[in-house]
């Protein structure tokens, strides 16, 4: 079977996880107005933690496994406050300050530093093909940002969403970065101890809010849009994410992350009503190709 073989399994758990990851942009668009920013980022790791810790499999796995976890927290208390509320936080507010074809090529870059940062950090070999594969890919993330209009991309300005999402985006990359020191720990436990950072850190976020008066409780439509955010972005996709980078590696796993912003588009189409365009079937075979181009041969090395 497809799924036996630990490289095509990675594919799909990366598939999938971009595709959620896809889905949080439509669910953050239908949640404006239904429920304050801050208080996603808290609700959402709070879902989190109440999915795994009550999951009595959950529970037996970090047992069997605490021995491994226990020496490390202070790096998975970083690694759940930085590279997953802080991410979070700041891609929320980015949103505010800076426009839709901004956030679509600046989230871009992440696979650029994950290959950056392999190299960097673990002396992994960038080869042509992967390196050919991330330029086809950002292109195919540049024409879906830009509408299919290229020319945009002369009159682009710089302001501070731009740095503020900039700036998430290199804490996340560095987050998976780090999964490589955890490839000994399951993907559940592992995630379960990050997901209680994640949770904690957010709170003085939800506070700030709250004290600046722009805290606001969830509609009944926000609590739907929350437990759509919590199951499929913040809980499948973050397993699922971290077991792709376990079996190929950060750098490898990184170029899937630019079929976020296709799916994005592809999903507002079906969701939202948005009208479909060529662009998007171009960018689709853009960032696919990409994809295959860098995985077109077999890597010997150790992933990272």
């Amino acid at each position: 079977m497809i799924m036996q073989n630990p490289t095509a399994r990675a594919y799909a758990l990366l598939t999938m996880t971009t595709f959620f990851w896809g889905c949080n942009s439509v669910l953050a668009r239908v949640a404006v107005g239904e429920v304050s920013p801050m208080l996603i980022v808290s609700l959402r790791w709070l879902g989190v933690m109440i999915l795994l810790h009550r999951n009595v499999f959950a529970w037996r796995v970090i047992y069997q496994e605490w021995g491994k976890l226990k020496p490390h927290l202070p790096v998975l208390f970083l690694m759940g406050a930085l590279g997953l509320s802080a991410f979070n936080a700041l891609f929320y507010l980015s949103a505010h300050t800076t426009t839709a074809l901004n956030i679509g090529i600046i989230q871009g870059i992440v696979p650029v530093f994950l290959l950056g940062g392999a190299w960097l950090l673990y002396r992994v070999p960038v080869t042509l093909l992967q390196g050919l594969g991330a330029i086809v890919t950002i292109l195919g993330v540049c024409i879906v940002a830009s509408a299919g209009n290229l020319q945009k991309l002369a009159s682009l300005s710089i302001n501070q969403g731009d740095y503020l999402l900039f700036f998430g985006c290199l804490l996340y990359a560095s987050y998976a970065l780090v999964l490589r020191r955890f490839a000994g720990v399951s993907a559940l436990s592992l995630f379960a101890v990050i997901s209680v950072a994640a949770f904690i850190a957010s709170l003085p976020l939800s506070l700030a809010e709250l004290y600046l008066g722009n805290f606001q409780w969830p509609t009944r439509k926000g609590w739907i849009v929350m437990i759509l955010i919590t199951l499929l972005p913040s809980f499948l996709a973050q397993v699922f994410f971290i077991q792709g980078v376990k079996e190929l590696g950060a750098g490898r796993a990184g170029i899937f992350v630019n079929l976020v912003p296709v799916f994005s588009s592809i999903l507002a189409v079906s969701v939202l009503g948005e009208s479909f365009q060529v662009y998007h079937a171009v960018a689709l075979i853009l960032v696919i190709g990409g994809i295959g181009l860098a995985e077109s041969r077999r890597h010997k090395a150790v992933a990272v």
